[in-house]
């Protein structure tokens, strides 16, 4: 069995949120497709927390590349997939390295400066989007670029769907707190419309301490590293899913939300053009608000429009089909 090296920071390999459920999703598909996936990470990380002056992930991973390449060596691994612009210099090691940008240089993420120049050494990339696509063609001059969505479980789909559920006043939010996330925005919200039940999952438990500093209003409910069972049932229950980052590279939540025929609200960025089923509205900090109160209030339990888009183009099945055809390619060299 050809065996593939996925590099991640270990602390996304510990959190309940999207780099760790892309890597399970991308190691199951690679076994049904007979590539095994090996898991690679350095055990020491920078920091337990995003950004400390000083602690800066990039930085943090070129002191990490003596660790990683032992591991790489250890399992005779010949390609390798990277997620963070700072393991780009493995391309001087093993020759055959991809990136799958878990983040990207824009100005509304932190740290974007420290990024560009990594990505000035980027050749080949597998991204989720075709923005992303069109970005690091625009931008760096990258052109060997795949696109291949990171499909949702249609099983979970399919197991938690149940339009007599849903909770009508029910708003989820999911994400990090972060600045670009915007919990802020979240929590005005429901400061202002106390008959709405507002759900904040958060992907690691770690959220629970920072987000002590904010005064939580009653009708929030705030729930730290749940399962992806967990949460689509979570979605299955909400009425609206709400999205108020100001640039994403995953946007996983998005998909399964329109995967659980939620009615979306989402920011008007470029990087959320494929979120663009008929129920999937997008706005900005003027008019968010009244979107969300909106989709609340419409006739619709469930968007039926949104669950057929989400399957036809964000399934596991579509992500398979994807990575099928990359490694068939990829691999051969």
């Amino acid at each position: 069995m050809k065996k593939v090296g996925l590099v991640m920071r270990k602390i996304q390999f510990t959190e309940a949120q999207g780099p760790r459920v892309f890597a399970d999703r991308l190691q199951q598909i690679g076994r049904e497709l007979g590539v095994e996936i090996v898991f690679i990470s350095p055990e020491r990380h920078v920091s337990g927390h995003d950004w400390l002056p000083g602690y800066e992930h990039e930085k943090g991973d070129l002191v990490n590349y003596d660790i990683v390449l032992d591991q790489i060596h250890s399992h005779n691994i010949e390609h390798v997939i990277y997620t963070v612009s700072g393991f780009t210099y493995l391309k001087m090691f093993v020759k055959n390295s991809v990136l799958f940008p878990h983040s990207f240089p824009d100005p509304a993420l932190t740290g974007y400066e420290m990024m560009k120049p990594f990505y000035q050494m980027v050749d080949k990339a597998v991204v989720q989007t075709e923005f992303l696509k069109r970005e690091l063609d625009r931008n760096f001059g990258v052109e060997d670029v795949t696109v291949i969505p990171i499909g949702f479980s249609e099983a979970l789909a399919e197991r938690h769907f149940d339009p007599s559920q849903v909770i009508q006043n029910r708003v989820l939010w999911i994400g990090r707190d972060e600045e670009n996330r915007r919990p802020d925005l979240v929590l005005e919200y429901a400061r202002q419309n106390p008959d709405k039940e507002v759900f904040m999952v958060f992907g690691g438990v770690r959220y629970k301490e920072s987000m002590k500093k904010y005064n939580i209003p009653d009708n929030v409910k705030l729930q730290f590293a749940l399962t992806q069972d967990e949460i689509f049932a979570l979605m299955n229950s909400s009425k609206v899913y709400w999205s108020c980052s100001k640039f994403d590279t995953f946007a996983m939540p998005l998909t399964e939300a329109l995967a659980m025929g939620k009615i979306v609200v989402k920011p008007e960025h470029p990087c959320y053009d494929h979120i663009s089923s008929k129920h999937a509205f997008s706005g900005n900090e003027k008019n968010w608000f009244e979107l969300v109160n909106m989709a609340a209030a419409s006739p619709l339990n469930v968007s039926m429009d949104n669950r057929d888009y989400a399957f036809g183009k964000f399934s596991s099945r579509v992500m398979k089909e994807g990575y099928r055809d990359f490694f068939d390619s990829w691999l051969r060299n």
